[in-house]
């Protein structure tokens, strides 16, 4: 529960706020409130500077319902690590029952309260009642998972005179803590952890690939120490099924420890708990990778990580520099070159590091232009690319070397128009193609093992509408989907999943399909733009087409949106995000090197696309 405050005279918020680095307290004072009138809302807090604390103040003497009421909601948007100023607003049996940590419900415009007047207007001096309401734009849960939400928010607070002190307190609440969106980025940010994917490997090597699992955390209560434990508690639940720890199960910081700070070596020493203290150096290096990758999302401060056993005995050391080599992160390897389509319908390509606007064919029969394509992809090794031919029926797959034939499609569509037929393909980190065939008669998610052999269709029981366009994350246990349904295209982001015995085709199922766009009714582009967002061209509702960088959990992560840019048909960006960002717009291929504006590279061409 919180408070986001609208315009308008409205008193100051009941906070001190700690300037941290200037070491000044300044008090906000706490002016009278009606306990009665008409239904209002919260004044949302001004976003305050990284450096400055907000703390709560208790409750006045003799505070009435409506003060109690609003500093409760005010307390909540503090930096009190445990909201133990929160908890001098509820009786002592509320502030034990309880649960802050249980959930976050975001508003759009922060909780109005409403006084409830008894039924038959019969009065009561020592109860009162107010409803708490507003539009919901989000939850995060117990896991500190973030969720788009919408609808009504309306939950009741109940207050009593107490017989002895004659103090108002809240003695009935809802669990977790409700607050405005301006507070709610103001409190938290976003965090990515790391796990292995359990199934898949870092191409042709048994290396493990992490996976970025993102997670909302307060940002002035000791993040760092926030998202170790989160990290040893282990995976969201959406991720669960396809991720593994190398953490054994009950693995939890050593009793005592509160706070984790690196030193001035930028080393981070994590004492684990008795359950830790057994591993290997393999398997430790493995747990010192997750850390030091969690870590590195959030600080530049943390390039070393030790983890200690119970006895404060070293289980093993790791340098950044070393981390690479238990664990891949992000692409398989740095894409070489950035790929599209020439005038002449061939692929092409050209270095990936932004320099240059000269393409050359690529080797093999996908650059000579014997086959005109339409859309293509490159695998992730840039070994082998798969083009869709120009009508949309016919997939090919051929090798990027000098003299490489083509052969026949590996798959044909028997859609009767373009638009009914094959989507661009995407590659994932097995080297695994995937496409979907729009065909109406027949709509299908397809893969094709090492880009071959007999398709495989993927099930999705979750799937409402039809597939218009795939690309799997670089970690191959996640897909963005563009689902169009009654006209409305959205994105969305699903788990894939693989079962079967060793050797035999597999089951594979896209599952728990998750919105990340909510606000959007029409995406008409979108690329992986690092380990847990996305690019994506769309609209909102009678609103104009725009580019912006999207979470995979929905939420709009910190930092400005792309700079804008007119025509977009189609949009690149890898998960190295070092790489510009490359679009086919009105004005033919351009790319967006960081900190600069769009710059022209060729003036026609098309499917622009980094490996995968």
């Amino acid at each position: 529960m919180g408070a986001d405050r609208e315009g308008g005279a409205r008193r100051k918020p009941a906070r001190a706020v700690a300037y941290i680095a200037c070491g000044v307290v300044v008090l906000a004072g706490c002016a009278s409130m009606p306990d009665s009138g008409d239904l209002r809302g919260v004044e949302s807090t001004p976003r305050q500077d990284t450096q400055v604390r907000v703390f709560a103040m208790p409750p006045q003497e003799d505070a009435s319902q409506a003060e109690i009421v609003q500093g409760f909601l005010e307390a909540l948007t503090s930096d009190d690590p445990r909201y133990k100023t929160a908890r001098m607003y509820l009786t002592a049996k509320a502030a034990r029952g309880w649960q802050p940590e249980l959930s976050t419900t975001v508003l759009a415009g922060g909780p109005s309260t409403e006084p409830v007047r008894n039924p038959g207007g019969r009065e009561d001096n020592d109860t009162f009642t107010y409803t708490l309401t507003g539009d919901r734009v989000a939850t995060v849960d117990s896991q500190q998972a973030y969720s788009p939400a919408d609808g009504r928010y309306s939950q009741r607070v109940h207050l009593t005179r107490d017989a002895k002190s004659g103090q108002w307190r809240i003695d009935a609440l809802p669990q977790g803590v409700v607050m405005g969106n301006s507070d709610f980025q103001r409190n938290y940010m976003s965090v990515n952890k790391y796990y292995f994917a359990s199934n898949t490997t870092a191409g042709a090597t048994s290396e493990p690939i992490a996976v970025a699992d993102p997670v909302f955390v307060r940002r002035r209560v000791d993040p760092m120490t926030q998202m170790v434990r989160s990290l040893l508690n282990g995976p969201t639940s959406w991720l669960g099924p396809v991720v593994r720890s190398s953490f054994p199960t009950g693995t939890a910081l050593q009793k005592g420890v509160t706070a984790l700070t690196p030193d001035d070596q930028n080393k981070l020493t994590v004492p684990l708990n008795q359950k830790a203290s057994r591993v290997g150096l393999a398997r430790c290096n493995e747990m010192a990778t997750q850390i030091l990758y969690t870590l590195q999302t959030m600080t530049p401060t943390v390039d070393k990580v030790e983890l200690q056993a119970a006895n404060g005995a070293q289980l093993c050391l790791l340098d950044e520099s070393d981390a690479k080599d238990f664990a891949a992160h992000g692409p398989i390897k740095q894409p070489e070159y950035l790929y599209f389509l020439d005038d002449k319908h061939r692929l092409v390509r050209m270095p990936s590091d932004g320099h240059g606007t000269h393409a050359d064919p690529v080797p093999g029969a996908l650059g000579t232009g014997d086959t005109q394509l339409g859309s293509v992809a490159v695998s992730r090794d840039e070994e082998s690319a798969a083009g869709v031919g120009l009508d949309g029926k016919s997939l090919y797959v051929g090798s990027l070397v000098s003299g490489a034939s083509l052969g026949d499609p590996v798959l044909t569509s028997q859609g009767k128009t373009e638009d009914d037929r094959l989507t661009a393909p995407s590659w994932d980190a097995q080297g695994d193609l995937w496409v979907a065939d729009r065909d109406p008669k027949n709509p299908r998610l397809l893969l094709l093992q090492k880009g071959a052999g007999q398709p495989i269709t993927v099930e999705m029981p979750g799937l409402d509408g039809r597939v218009e366009s795939v690309r799997v994350a670089a970690d191959g246990v996640r897909i963005a989907l563009v689902v169009e349904k009654n006209g409305k295209r959205s994105l969305f982001i699903g788990r894939i999943q693989r079962t079967g015995a060793t050797g035999e085709q597999p089951v594979v199922s896209v599952l728990e399909l998750r919105s990340a766009t909510p606000d959007l009714e029409e995406i008409t582009a979108m690329s992986w733009a690092g380990d847990s967002r996305l690019v994506v061209v769309g609209r909102e509702q009678q609103g104009v087409l725009q580019m912006r960088y999207v979470q995979v959990d929905g939420s709009t992560p910190e930092g400005p949106a792309p700079a804008a840019l007119t025509g977009v048909k189609e949009i690149a960006a890898s998960e190295d995000d070092k790489l510009p960002l490359v679009a086919d717009s009105e004005d033919g291929i351009v790319r967006l090197p960081t900190g600069a504006q769009w710059q022209k590279v060729v003036k026609t061409g098309s499917a622009p696309v980094y490996p995968g």
